[in-house]
């Protein structure tokens, strides 16, 4: 049986499985926006925990950052992965898993934009967000599509444009059918998919010509790193990296796709058994996944093969004498990341329009099957907003740093800092997220898009945003202005 034809039926089986998971929870989906958007609140931890992993790495993970990083920084790009393990997963599940379960749970908060209303009694603030949150999501959308786009067209031969389509209606179709649930089964799949993809992946890898053993390899790479001044890293590439690992591992603090993974966590336990699974399958995939492109020097040495950062992992793997059934299931693993991606992505931006704007402030006597099934057109309006973005000459790496630093810099100070004082009051959290969303939004306009340094100024966005949420509420409240208000019953919590 000849390469292209095994790959292809590998990827059926994946298809039809995925297919099923979404038709059996189709009718689970339909049961109203609860049920759609939060899943009644009742996932175990095993489903909660594969789906935030999951949703945080897809193919721009191992396609645009994984490689780009590698290129760039050589071993010490493994940093990223780790850095997304201890700060973007386990301390992320300590800090905010909890605290973010109760809280929704006792105030039936579906969404990040509800939360600041509920929290700041600002329905402007609900509005800014959920403008803020479809807009901004749909370039990480893309970058989704451009990450797998790029492996397809390397190892399949298929054109950009049709793995497009195909990964699109893929994602639409687990999402619009089930909803919540569908995408939390299926994202359990396929988070023991990558886990199993990514450990055969690094290990033949390493066996390959190009790397020659675990030995060997980290030898050779250790070698042209110190004959490339990566060892040590000079002082702009340590800024590059810093920025990189404290983006990607802090920047999903702030990501209201990744908040909502909190929200239908059933209990305590739950929550506590989540943070053991959730930062063992980071350590294994994210880890693993930048080990593989830190060694893409060993396979090009120092020219850039065709087609950029973007090509230098399917390259990799074109190229390393995989078997082909592996092929099949690396691709799979790719497919996987990204569809749990995209949906998690689709559903929260879509959902926050049809509950927040639409029913909120537009039709408040919606009925709840209509929001839902709004909710579903809108998906797939997303999912053609995506794909058009997604043909911008943009790197994965810089579209998708765009998105985290504008997302991320708007909302993480407020959204942690309402967890945990009660001192953030109205004036502080406007501040902190105008201020956040200025300070990343403005240089990547003004450069057309085309900025390198997108991590540089999500960081200190991140950064500016906490100030401006602290000293700004302290003024107000100092000055005892109408917007510095206190909102202590927010906090009184009867836990069922």
């Amino acid at each position: 049986m000849d390469k292209l034809t095994v790959i292809w039926i590998v990827i059926g089986v994946y298809a039809v499985v995925m297919l099923a998971v979404g038709i059996l929870h189709s009718r689970k989906g339909a049961a109203g926006m609860e049920s759609f958007t939060v899943g009644g609140r009742n996932a175990g931890a095993w489903i909660s925990a594969l789906s935030y992993g999951t949703a945080y790495f897809s193919a721009v993970m191992f396609i645009g950052y994984s490689g780009g990083s590698g290129w760039s920084f050589g071993l010490w790009s493994v940093l990223v992965g780790i850095g997304n393990a201890v700060f973007g997963t386990l301390l992320a599940w300590l800090v905010l898993a909890e605290k973010t379960r109760v809280l929704t749970r006792r105030w039936q908060i579906k969404s990040m934009p509800q939360l600041f209303e509920r929290r700041f009694q600002s329905p402007g603030m609900r509005l800014f967000s959920c403008i803020v949150i479809f807009i901004f999501l749909i370039p990480y959308s893309a970058s989704v599509y451009k990450g797998l786009t790029s492996v397809c067209s390397v190892i399949l031969g298929v054109d950009e444009h049709v793995c497009m389509i195909i990964i699109a209606i893929a994602s639409a179709l687990v999402l619009v059918l089930g909803g919540y649930m569908a995408t939390l089964k299926a994202d359990f799949v396929q988070g023991f998919v990558m886990m199993i993809g990514v450990t055969a992946l690094i290990v033949l890898i390493i066996l390959s010509p190009q790397v020659g053993g675990l030995g060997t390899g980290l030898s050779n790479i250790t070698d042209y790193m110190r004959g490339h001044e990566m060892l040590p890293l000079s002082g702009k590439s340590a800024v590059s990296l810093t920025a990189t690992i404290l983006m990607t591992s802090f920047g999903t603090w702030g990501l209201p796709q990744m908040i909502h993974k909190y929200y239908g966590i059933r209990d305590k336990k739950e929550v506590k058994r989540g943070i053991i699974i959730s930062t063992f399958f980071a350590l294994l995939v994210a880890g693993g996944g930048y080990f593989i492109g830190s060694l893409s020097h060993l396979f090009f040495g120092e020219t850039m093969p065709e087609g950029g950062k973007d090509y230098l992992v399917p390259l990799m793997l074109d190229s390393a004498g995989l078997p082909n059934i592996l092929i099949g299931v690396i691709l799979v693993l790719l497919i996987s990341a990204s569809v749990s991606t995209l949906s998690s992505i689709t559903l929260t931006a879509c959902s926050t329009v049809s509950m927040d704007i639409v029913k909120k402030s537009l039709k408040k006597n919606m009925k709840d099957e209509n929001v839902t099934a709004l909710t579903r057109v809108l998906c797939l309006l997303f999912v053609v907003m995506s794909y058009l973005i997604a043909n911008y000459p943009t790197p994965i790496l810089e579209m998708m740093s765009y998105s985290w630093g504008i997302i991320s810099g708007s909302f993480l100070a407020p959204y942690v800092l309402s967890l945990y004082w009660k001192g953030i009051n109205r004036a502080g959290a406007w501040a902190g997220m105008l201020g956040g969303f200025l300070t990343a939004f403005i240089p990547a306009a003004a450069s057309g898009f085309t900025t390198p340094n997108g991590p540089l100024y999500a960081c200190i966005a991140m950064v500016l945003s906490f100030v401006l949420c602290i000293a700004v509420s302290l003024i107000a409240s100092a000055l005892k202005l109408k917007s510095a208000a206190r909102c202590d019953e927010f906090y009184r919590i009867e836990e069922k």
